[in-house]
């Protein structure tokens, strides 16, 4: 009897504890205060916005005091999004989240070819479609297959001394984020 009281107590804390967490992973979804929803406030759909060092009205800022960071939101449903970046900066990474901030990819300058980002973020057709009539993108692009159409990239450039704060931010401010022409 003790023992079935003792069980029935544990199996409670335990879901309880479960439907805490669930609940506070939930949150910003059902709040609108989850990253995209706030980055796609800024009405600046296919273009890089550029964060200081300072929080914004959003919330949003470098973080990290050797980080300088970018972010575009953009929407493959009817057409694929081209990101290209170059620049001398020490290190530069990117990353690519659908529209629940679930990663769907990321890099770096180091696993590059030639340093620079060339990205293209495509839909599962989409990027048959460009296989297809352009086989070569495959040696020169990155191809990234969102499950989602809507979702937003993260773009990061290094920036460890005051002398490389100027590289980075013309990093950042020459990136493009558009609609793929290929």
């Amino acid at each position: 009897m003790i023992r079935a009281g003792l069980f029935a107590i544990l199996v409670g804390l335990v879901g309880a504890a479960v439907l805490h967490i669930v609940i506070i992973l939930a949150l910003p979804s059902f709040t609108g205060l989850d990253a995209y929803t706030r980055l796609a406030t800024y009405d600046a759909p296919n273009r890089f916005i550029i964060f200081g060092d300072k929080p914004d009205e959003m919330g949003f800022s470098n973080g990290d005091p050797y980080l300088r960071t970018a972010a575009c939101v953009f929407d493959v449903g009817e057409r694929p999004m081209h990101l290209m970046a170059a620049g001398s900066v020490p290190f530069w990474s990117f990353a690519v989240y659908d529209s629940s901030s679930n990663e769907v990819f990321s890099m770096n300058d180091r696993s590059a070819a030639g340093g620079d980002l060339d990205a293209i973020i495509a839909s599962p057709q989409q990027l048959a479609a460009i296989r297809k009539t352009n086989p070569d993108v495959i040696s020169e692009s990155v191809l990234i297959e969102m499950p989602r159409p809507e979702g937003y990239v993260v773009l990061r450039a290094l920036s460890p001394s005051p002398s490389f704060e100027e590289p980075a931010k013309e990093f950042l401010m020459e990136a493009s984020c558009e609609v793929y022409e290929g």
